[in-house]
């Protein structure tokens, strides 16, 4: 099957497509996958500032929330369209597209109506493509008591379980989550906090929106972390939270990127010192997150945005010695597309009826299959093509580019 897989984050700097083949191979329960084509559709700064407006700590109203919904929608159609172009293919020549969409809020605390909702209308995307869309994956989990999040779990466990070494595959997009990979154990996987979004909220407000993130992490690089508020900063009650757990913005966003900002202000530190710290909590709320709740770890491996953000790794580094951290284009996946690709693979069990939660990711009572389906033009053909496909889901997916991950 070829699947267009479509992401936006927390972060919302571009929409990610990923284009994956992925059939049976030869070794039974396995799959092989190849990456065809990689794109990152840039947002309209337009739509960027309307979907931000829904966003905590706004309130948007019941129309606006339709009308983004509908944006959104034509915005990832746009990018599948595009990343078909890239690839040299037609859009008839997929076989499904698989959507997460753009999350705007995720409501899984105590006490709370425990819900989540994610905007980019499937049918508007199967109506502009041509193509079958599965989407809303968080729902499903939801219903069978877990947090809906996180979801690339599936896809770590699948292609970078090692047969001797503990991984952890950690993800920084705009918010952390991290799965841990040993030998012979259930995985285990969770929201470590804040990825990028902190920085680049405290970067927006410190620039007066001039810049949107830290290129490269230049400015960390020319700051002073401040131990004193970095101490302070780890003291947030979510990072003393076991898992499951899972967060985003409503607690991680503007209003908090400004308190610190205030904080490091009231502190006399400068804006670069300001933006090393905040930096520096990402990379010590993922290491301690890992030496509480994981094990040891051998190898971890970065994915997202924050991948290439030179500051942070030299930063995670020194805080995780007798870890190899490494960025998993090494082992054999673009760390860029890496989310893409795992929506690309939920779109995959969801269409072959596969449970693809992962209980020991978010604290559902079970597996659920997770994703609904909004049929397009092929949906018949998609149908017979998975007719004949095996019954029982892969246990493992390697790399037909044979870059394997051991």
């Amino acid at each position: 099957m070829r699947i267009i897989g479509l992401m936006s984050g927390t972060s919302m700097d571009a929409i990610d497509a990923a284009l994956i083949e992925i059939a049976p191979a030869a070794a039974p329960r396995t799959a092989q996958m190849q990456v065809r084509a990689f794109l990152m559709a840039p947002f309209d700064p337009a739509l960027r500032e309307r979907v931000r407006n829904l966003l905590p700590p706004h309130q948007g109203s019941t129309a606006e929330v339709c009308a983004v919904h509908a944006l959104l929608g034509e915005a990832f159609a746009a990018a599948a369209l595009a990343l078909v172009r890239d690839a040299g293919c037609r859009m008839e020549d997929v076989d499904l597209i698989a959507s997460h969409g753009q999350t705007v809020y995720h409501q899984v605390a105590p006490g709370e109506v425990r819900s989540t909702l994610q905007l980019a209308a499937p049918a508007l995307i199967a109506a502009r493509t041509g193509c079958t869309v599965a989407a809303d994956f968080r729902p499903a989990d939801i219903a069978h008591g877990g947090e809906g999040a996180p979801l690339v779990p599936y896809l770590d466990a699948l292609f970078f379980r090692h047969p001797t070494l503990r991984r952890a595959v950690q993800n920084i997009g705009g918010i952390g989550n991290v799965t841990y990979l040993a030998p012979d154990q259930p995985t285990l996987a969770f929201d470590t906090g804040p990825g990028n979004v902190l920085i680049d909220e405290a970067v927006r407000h410190l620039s007066g929106g001039v810049e949107l993130f830290d290129e490269d992490g230049r400015m960390a690089a020319t700051g002073r972390i401040d131990e004193n508020l970095l101490a302070d900063l780890l003291e947030h009650p979510y990072f003393h939270r076991p898992p499951p757990r899972s967060t985003g913005r409503e607690l991680f966003g503007p209003a908090e990127a400004q308190a610190i900002v205030a904080q490091a202000a009231a502190a006399g530190l400068s804006p670069s010192d300001t933006v090393a710290t905040i930096t520096a909590l990402t990379a010590w709320s993922i290491a301690e997150s890992c030496r509480r709740y994981c094990g040891p770890v051998d190898e971890l491996l970065l994915a997202g945005g924050g991948a290439r953000n030179p500051t942070l790794c030299s930063m995670l580094r020194a805080a995780m010695p007798g870890t190899q951290v490494l960025v998993a284009d090494e082992v054999g996946l673009d760390a860029d597309a890496k989310e893409a690709v795992a929506f690309a693979v939920l779109g995959y069990a969801c269409v072959h009826g596969y449970p693809a939660g992962v209980p020991g990711a978010t604290g559902a009572a079970r597996a659920a299959i997770l994703g609904s389906i909004t049929p397009g033009d092929n949906y018949r053909a998609l149908l017979a093509h998975v007719l004949a496909a095996p019954a029982e889901p892969p246990e493992r997916i390697q790399n037909s580019d044979n870059a394997n991950t051991f």
